[in-house]
């Protein structure tokens, strides 16, 4: 005869970061086992500077590329406004199965704060870039600075997501 064995999970807060506590009974109810781990559904300021650096490991590489370059001033403004979707998509669909997955009704607030906080970011990090090497002409041509910023930042947002998840 089998033992029947259930399992409780609680949240709870320590030195102001969400914890689960998973508590292991077996049938008289006794406790056979307690599991604390961590709960990263809150964006800190750590996950701002991870999701800074990440953005730049890819940024740096894409962004001197003159192919990326040449596809910001080639490529019309639909096809970038699909860059722009895919990334937040893929950010999304990153970042969901990686921390929201059975949270994400209780925390729904919380995912879009981390996809969007995390694509605009990436965003930031590549326009700096760019504009440092001269690339995004903000003043003459704001539209072709849009499309290769948005163009470098698909590759970036996705390490910066990556690199998120590194704790």
């Amino acid at each position: 005869m089998a033992k029947k064995i259930k399992t409780k999970h609680e949240v709870i807060r320590i030195h102001g970061r969400l914890k689960e506590i998973t508590t292991v009974i077996d049938a008289s109810g006794r406790v056979l086992h307690k599991i604390i781990s961590p709960l990263m559904v809150e964006f800190y300021s750590r996950d701002v500077l991870q999701v800074l650096v990440g953005a730049s490991i890819l940024a740096i590489p894409v962004g001197y590329t003159e192919e990326a370059w040449n596809l910001g001033a080639t490529l019309p403004l639909y096809n970038i406004i699909g860059f722009l979707l895919l990334s937040l998509l893929f950010i999304s669909s990153f970042v969901y199965y990686n921390y929201y997955r059975e949270r994400l009704k209780q925390h729904f607030s919380e995912f879009i704060k981390r996809t969007l906080s995390t694509y605009i970011i990436s965003f930031i990090v590549v326009a700096i870039l760019l504009t440092l090497i001269q690339k995004t002409p903000w003043t003459t041509d704001w539209l072709l600075a849009f499309k290769r910023v948005v163009i470098v930042t698909f590759p970036a947002s996705l390490s910066a997501a990556i690199a998120d998840v590194i704790k």
